[in-house]
This record gives structure tokens, sequence and C-alpha cells, in this order.
């Protein structure tokens, strides 16, 4: 339920805003690496293994980006932008034990090579270095934003475990998901910075409203990726989500237009009982198109996008508000 899978680099606007951030993104590459030092050798050899892979960095620029938004110009934001990306890592590390990944931005996944035990720690340890940051800023108000989240990160995912080949689920419950495991950070990787800046509680309140809907925007579009995407601009093989029967966005839509009963049947099948043969992703694809279940998808993405981009306007014009609002339609309609 992540957007991790997104390997292609990100439109223009990201873009600029990452050349207007790259120096303090190198800093924030400094403070990963410094920070994964430790006397047990495991530690920066699992956590290395992910950050290495790659990976826009998307959540940390756009702390840096947002806290230059604000005006802010001192050391905190560096900090911020690794906590966020810290947190970030490690939630992908305990997402794929507990959702069993072979694979990871094209390499194997951490738990498949050094077992999930050791997975699962290296996550904690990488909590407890965001944690460790958050706090040399000394602002309560980021320690509040960022634990939060981390806390609603932690529900989310066992939210997913409730929903997960459960077609009964509502769009309701799976949207609490979705903001729960992507949104979350998403926001406070903006809110944040408008709380470091002491931007106000107009400008502040905007950044997270921006996050937020960008982060729904962003998976939406991700769960639309999985039935209409460029699996060789993605680097997300079609049809992964169907095959590990997730109940996303495009399955809920389908379910709910099929026909007649021996459509609703053939959909519990393939994601309750995760029971799959040959042809079954075709067709399941077919029945999206015919019922468009994946544009369906995409025009609530572009709604909550439209939410993202309005947040914005309580700040002064200027290149980097215009790329941040640009930011959105790309993450909407990338890669198809």
């Amino acid at each position: 339920m992540d957007g991790a899978a997104v390997t292609k680099p990100v439109g223009k606007p990201f873009d600029r805003i990452t050349d207007l951030v790259r120096d303090d993104m190198n800093r924030v590459d400094m403070i990963l690496t410094q920070q994964l030092n430790s006397s047990t050798d495991l530690i920066p050899k699992v956590a290395a293994h992910l950050i290495a892979a790659g990976g826009k960095r998307v959540r940390p620029v756009l702390t840096l980006a947002s806290a230059r938004l604000c005006g802010y110009e001192g050391p905190d934001a560096v900090r911020l932008a690794a906590a966020v990306e810290f947190i970030h890592t490690a939630t992908l590390l305990h997402d794929d034990v507990v959702d069993g990944s072979t694979t990871r931005r094209g390499r194997p996944a951490a738990n498949r090579l050094w077992g999930n035990k050791p997975t699962i720690l290296v996550g904690d340890f990488l909590f407890s270095r965001a944690f460790q940051l958050m706090v040399e800023t000394g602002s309560v108000e980021v320690l509040r934003i960022l634990s939060t989240a981390s806390a609603v990160i932690a529900e989310g995912e066992v939210m997913q475990l409730a929903t997960a080949n459960n077609l009964a689920t509502t769009e309701a419950d799976h949207l609490a998901v979705i903001r729960a495991k992507t949104a979350a950070l998403f926001a406070a990787a903006t809110e944040v910075s408008g709380a470091l800046s002491e931007a106000g509680a107009e400008r502040t309140e905007a950044l997270r409203i921006y996050g937020d809907c960008l982060g729904i925007a962003f998976q939406l579009a991700d769960d639309a990726l999985d039935y209409a995407g460029d699996a060789g601009a993605t680097g997300k093989e079609l049809g992964d989500d169907f095959r590990e029967g997730k109940v996303t966005a495009p399955i809920l839509n389908a379910y709910a237009a099929a026909r007649d009963d021996e459509e609703r049947a053939f959909w519990k099948r393939v994601i309750e009982k995760n029971d799959q043969q040959n042809g079954d992703l075709e067709r399941a694809v077919k029945l999206m198109r015919r019922d468009r279940a994946v544009e369906q998808t995409l025009d609530d993405a572009r709604r909550y996008g439209v939410q993202a981009k309005a947040a914005l306007a309580v700040f002064p014009a200027s290149a980097l508000r215009d790329d941040l609002q640009g930011l959105v339609d790309y993450v909407v309609e990338r890669d198809r």
C-alpha cells in the first residue's frame, strides 16, 4: 500500500524541487549514513540494502521544500528530513515481513536475504534513530507530529490486515487504510516543516492538508498502476496486487459493478480465496476496463489532487509553490 515501487524519475516539477534542495539532500544522505553506524554489523547491512536500492526520496524532499516554502533556513529541516526517511524505510522493512514480499525496488527484499526477525529489529532500530533526530530539534510539536504519524502508520498496518482479501471492505474503510499507511507520513513530512518554521496555525495546517491529500492521491494512483501501468516504466509488475489478493480501489470498484452472480463469484474466488488460474488477471483487467474501475480510481485521485493544490493557496505565489502544485498532477498521471 505504499507507493515505493515507483522508480521512474518523477516529473519536471519534482526535478526542479530536488535541484532546489540538492545540497540539503546531500546533508540528509550524510546523516543517514552516520546514523546507520552500529557495533552490530547486520544493522547497517540490512538498512543500507534498502536505502541504497534507490527510490526518489519524495518524503524528505517534501520536508525540505515545505521548510523553504515557509522561509526556514536553519539546520533542523535536514535532521527532520532524515527522520522522515528513516520512518519510511522502517515501515517498508516491516511491510515486507507482514506481506511476505520477495522483492523491493527491483531487488530481493531484506526479509528474503536475512530473515524476518533481523528485518523487523532493524526496522525498530531505524524508528529509534528517527526519534533521536526529532529530539535534537528541541521542538515538542515536531515530536508530537512525527510520533503521532508513526503510531497511525502502525494502526494502518493492522487495519490492512483486517481488510485483507475481504470484498466486504467499504470505500470508507479502504480510504482509512490509505490515509493511515501512506498519507499519514506525507502529511507529517510537510506539516512538521510548518511547525519547525513557526509558520503559524493556518499555514501549518495547509501543509498538513497538502501532504494528506497528496498521499491519498499517490496511493490511489499506485493502485491504478497495478492494472493499467507501464511495467517497464514503473518497476512494478502488472498484477502484483491482484496475485496477492489485495483489496484495492480498482478491485472494490469492479466488484461493486459486477453484473451477475457469476462475476461476483469470480471476484470472490480470485481475491477472497486467492484461488487464481491462468487467464484470471486478463479477465480481471477486461472487467475493469468495461466498468471503468481504474478510471474511477483515478478520478478519485484527481479529486484529492485538487484539494492538495488548493491547500497551498495560503502561501504567496512563487515558483516553488507552483512546482509543489505541479507535483500533484504528476503523481496522478504518471506512467500510463
